[in-house]
């Protein structure tokens, strides 16, 4: 059985262009993310589903030299995307990362498609409801239940979400990891503005040498530098939103 992380990347964002190849540490944002998702215990590859345009191209190869492989698909079907790039790697389960979350958590992610496989499941995530810091959001499912979805909805808000069909659907079975402390989930460490980029700078330049970089050693951070969550608290509600 073939899992692969799969993240969807592209260069468009309204309230930040271009933000996933923002330099953090001398890296683009999402060299970090391509990095950490390539640590996950249980997968066998990572691929990087980008737009099927010209402005991709920094993406891809930004993706190969991290090792991932790289997709090109629809940009506004994203479900379609992914299908396609699960099809296209012969992979038979899926993880789900967003590539504006350059803290995504490697041991979570592991600890999800574990939960997937003990319960065959479906679908799995850790945010039914949300528990962790917004930005540490993963899911993984079958690619025969991702395939039912892609037959099931033509909903251009599924279609743009990949996942919201599998969490209704009532013929999926779901599961759900929690954390220890639903309060985690007041963090957000997620990129939409430019406040969250500073955070992320101030982040990774807090943390110590040779650190991971994991959800407890961030929480480390932000204890010893409180001033360090501020910098994006003012965004702190849409990460609820």
């Amino acid at each position: 059985m073939t899992t692969a992380v799969i993240v969807q990347a592209r260069m468009g964002s309204t309230r930040l262009p271009g933000k996933v190849m923002e330099p953090i540490e001398g890296r683009p944002v999402l060299a970090h993310v391509l990095t950490r998702c390539a640590a996950i215990a249980g997968s066998d590859l990572v691929v990087c589903a980008v737009p099927d345009s010209g402005e991709s191209a920094p993406l891809e190869a930004v993706a190969r030299d991290c090792g991932a492989r790289v997709h090109r698909g629809p940009e506004t079907d994203v479900l379609g995307r992914y299908l396609g790039a699960a099809r296209a790697v012969g992979a038979d389960v899926v993880m789900r990362v967003t590539s504006d979350c350059p803290l995504i958590d490697p041991e979570i992610c592991g600890a999800v498609l574990a939960l997937r496989a003990r319960e065959d499941a479906g679908y799995a995530a850790n945010n039914m409801p949300r528990s962790f810091p917004h930005g540490l959001d993963c899911e993984a499912f079958t690619t025969a239940a991702l395939a039912q979805a892609d037959r099931s909805t033509r909903e251009p808000y599924d279609r743009e979400h990949v996942t919201p069909w599998l969490r209704r659907a009532p013929q999926v079975a779901r599961a759900n990891l929690a954390s220890r402390d639903p309060a985690l989930e007041r963090h957000r460490w997620t990129l939409d503005f430019p406040e969250d980029l500073a955070f992320f700078r101030a982040v990774f330049a807090a943390l110590p040498r040779g650190s991971r970089g994991l959800m407890d050693d961030v929480l480390a951070v932000i204890a010893a530098h409180p001033g360090i969550a501020d910098i994006n608290a003012c965004h702190r509600r849409a990460a609820t939103a």
